[in-house]
């Protein structure tokens, strides 16, 4: 994995949105900062959106005031910070210097203006010396090419490699991973022209389309100290859990395997879904999971990931300024009572420090009842144990009786 691979294993951690916990009622403020540094994760943040301001409005003109105020949460609360290069200032890409136009947000630079996109990332750099994780743009936004009905992985690569450059030009010891791709999929033996053959399981078969992208940029890369990606385990089209919510995570495994084969890089997810959206698309985009099923299949999730032997992995955490806020890791602080840790933080929290990346997992004998479904991970320090059930069910463990409630995430000391 080359020199670099120690310092690409990051292993658990989040990425901030567009409310975070630098702001709110003082003591929750207070409370969500004990949180984050009582057991310190990584911590991504994006460069302009989801929490930050346009960094230079004008050409040569930053403005860094708000995604100062991030990378001083990252500093304040321990975490080893992680930026993601995107997005671009609108002069960037066709709009008027001096105005930011959020709408646009998504949009790619133009061509003309990528060498300008890697010199922001160098002033990115200088400014915050200490940061020596970057993530190049997110999800090849802006690069889909509809008359060719493919992502315009050149344009990209080309971007990437500007962007790769200037920052190891700014300091080697920077470590910078590509492409962030979505890593799309269809249902199992879907008759469409855009499926992989190379890479398949009972979850479906992968877009023939991520793959390209995966096969470009690795072959006309200059460098790469990781290879990124983000996924979810339902389908690009009707968002199924093939065959349910709790095996369709197997992707996840799948896919690191199979990236670790054609990159021979550390394989990181800026992002991970597991929750279908919404029918209606309502606020909070996801189909009214109770909590505990959320965290049962996040935690299948991640054991997936770690099976597969995933050197970081973001939680993309949802955060909102209200009381109701699914799959959020804290209480939002700008309730009086915020603040608080929510059942995912527990888990990532717990799971980052029990499996952080290289752990050495055993063998765990773990069963259930006849058509009862329990997942296991173990090393010789812990066992995690999830019941996949919406009914109470009793596990064997190593030879333990073990009750578990209802979609229960149980830690075991071995």
């Amino acid at each position: 994995m080359g020199r670099h691979a120690a310092g690409a294993r990051l292993g658990w951690g989040f990425t901030h949105t567009q409310y975070s916990a630098e702001y709110g009622v003082p003591d929750a403020t207070r409370r969500a900062g004990a949180l984050l540094s009582a057991r310190s994760l990584p911590q991504n943040q994006h460069i302009m959106g989801w929490g930050a301001e346009n960094p230079e409005p004008s050409p040569g003109r930053h403005d860094f005031e708000a995604l100062d105020a991030r990378v001083a949460l990252m500093r304040g609360t321990g975490a080893v910070p992680v930026l993601t290069l995107c997005a671009a200032p609108d002069w960037m890409k066709g709009g008027r210097a001096g105005h930011t136009d959020w709408s646009r947000l998504e949009t790619a630079p133009d061509p003309r203006h990528y060498a300008d996109f890697a010199r922001l990332a160098g002033a990115v750099a200088r400014r915050y010396p200490d940061v020596r994780h970057f993530l190049v743009w997110n999800e090849l936004k802006g690069f889909y090419d509809e008359d060719k009905r493919r992502w315009d992985y050149e344009g990209y690569t080309q971007l990437y490699n500007l962007v790769y450059t200037e920052l190891k030009r700014q300091n080697p010891r920077n470590l910078v991973g590509g492409p962030y791709v979505v890593v799309d999929h269809d249902p199992p033996a879907a008759d469409d022209e855009d499926c992989s053959r190379e890479l398949r399981g009972c979850w479906g078969e992968l877009d023939q389309r991520s793959a390209d992208v995966v096969h470009y940029w690795n072959a006309h890369k200059t460098g790469a100290d990781f290879v990124v990606v983000d996924g979810s385990s339902y389908t690009r089209e009707g968002h199924r859990t093939i065959p349910d919510e709790f095996t369709a995570t197997e992707k996840f495994a799948d896919v690191t395997r199979w990236l670790r084969r054609v990159t021979g890089l550390p394989v990181w997810w800026a992002e991970w879904y597991v929750e279908p959206p919404a029918d209606d698309d309502r606020p909070g985009g996801r189909d009214g999971w109770s909590e505990q099923h959320r965290t049962a299949v996040q935690a299948t999730a991640m054991i997936r990931l770690a099976e597969g032997g995933a050197s970081a992995a973001f939680y993309w955490n949802p955060q909102q300024t209200g009381d109701d806020c699914p799959g959020c890791l804290w209480r939002s602080t700008h309730l009086r009572d915020g603040g608080g840790a929510l059942p995912m933080a527990l888990l990532l929290s717990r799971f980052a420090y029990e499996f952080p990346p290289g752990t050495a997992f055993r063998p765990v004998a773990a069963t259930a009842g006849r058509g009862d479904r329990i997942q296991a991970l173990a090393d010789d320090e812990a066992v995690l144990v999830v019941n996949a059930e919406r009914r109470p069910v009793v596990a064997r463990v190593d030879g333990h009786v073990l009750p578990l409630a209802p979609y229960e995430v149980r830690w075991l000391p071995h």
